[in-house]
């Protein structure tokens, strides 16, 4: 077993960018990169270890292989060989439409797999960016419809003018939305259920309005109103900031200057760590060095008690928290 790095998935799409490849300080000529996905064991998108002794294997591959020490005996216990979470990076060029996600109950009922928490941390935001979460104050189902028949449904969901290091918490039945110039990190639970609750009128390629899925969204949504910007921010000592908690993720933000030691022990979670700016050296006990830089992200097996950093970085950290 080693520190995992993978190869990043991308996803082209209409409303892509193409600040990913540049973030990544890689060359690219393609300009509709929307999504990076980095760690990801959705079927047909399966993350690919990029180096070491495991080289090619996929991640599915790697749960099925090592079970609880590689994603840690309560993840396993709740999830068995499905690897709960999925990370990505965006690039919204062009806003992404009006949508929510099915929460576990709905989403097994209809979809047959769980339902999808996620957090949105901002890395780069262009004047003007907004990000849209949740509405602004308590709605309805006949509200919903009569303002989606008039075209004022904006006037209802709450905008944030978007900043770098903004943190942004969506549990499923929010609604939400990413503002054109944002180019974010997206953590969330392993779904790909979204329901499209408007998408401005806009036409696909072949001229045809975009599918939208509002009967759908009416049984997924809440109604009451919410902000989905994070502000309580709690330190945590060590170069740690807590972001965001929930029962299926924790998200940290760590900053590395010099030598910095992380202790796991009792965790029983495995760390899926992204850089979003610098590099660092990271060592665990009886596995090879690796380094990451920004853009980059690895994967910690749970049997690591101690992994330890050197370098200059910054550092987002993830763990699925214990469920007793």
């Amino acid at each position: 077993m080693q520190i995992y790095k993978f190869n990043s998935i991308l996803k082209f799409v209409l409303w892509g960018g193409d600040k990913i490849m540049a973030f990544k300080g890689l060359p690219s000529s393609h300009e509709s990169i929307g999504e990076s996905w980095e760690l990801s064991a959705m079927p047909g998108r399966e993350s690919v270890v990029a180096e070491g002794d495991e080289k090619g294997l996929s991640l599915t591959e790697l749960v099925k292989r090592y079970g609880d020490q590689l994603v840690g005996k309560d993840v396993y216990r709740r999830y068995g060989d499905r690897f709960p979470l999925l990370v990505k990076l965006i690039d919204a060029k062009r806003d992404l439409s009006i949508q929510v996600h099915p929460g576990d109950e709905l989403a097994s009922r209809r979809h047959g797999c769980t339902g999808k928490n996620e957090m949105w941390y901002i890395l780069q935001a262009e004047d003007g960016a907004l990000i849209r979460t949740g509405f602004n104050r308590k709605m309805s189902g006949e509200e919903l419809d009569r303002r989606l028949a008039d075209g004022s449904l904006l006037d209802v969901v709450n905008c944030t003018a978007s900043q770098p290091g903004d943190t942004f918490y969506i549990p499923a039945g929010q609604i939400h939305a990413i503002g054109a110039g944002n180019l974010l990190i997206e953590i969330q639970q392993s779904s790909d259920i979204t329901y499209r609750v408007w998408d401005y009128d806009r036409r696909d390629s072949d001229g045809n309005l975009r599918q939208l899925h509002v009967q759908e969204a009416h049984e997924a949504l809440d109604y009451n109103a919410r902000d989905g910007q994070v502000h309580d921010m709690p330190h945590v000592g060590n170069g740690l900031t807590r972001l965001v908690q929930s029962d299926e993720f924790v998200v940290y933000h760590l900053d590395v200057n010099g030598y910095n030691r992380q202790e796991f022990a009792g965790e029983h979670s495995f760390v899926a760590l992204v850089c979003v700016e610098g590099k660092t050296n990271i060592t665990v006990d009886g596995m090879p060095q690796v380094i990451i830089s920004q853009g980059e992200t690895a994967l910690v097996p749970a049997i690591a008690d101690r992994v330890e950093f050197n370098g200059s970085a910054r550092l987002l950290m993830t763990i699925v928290p214990n469920k007793n």
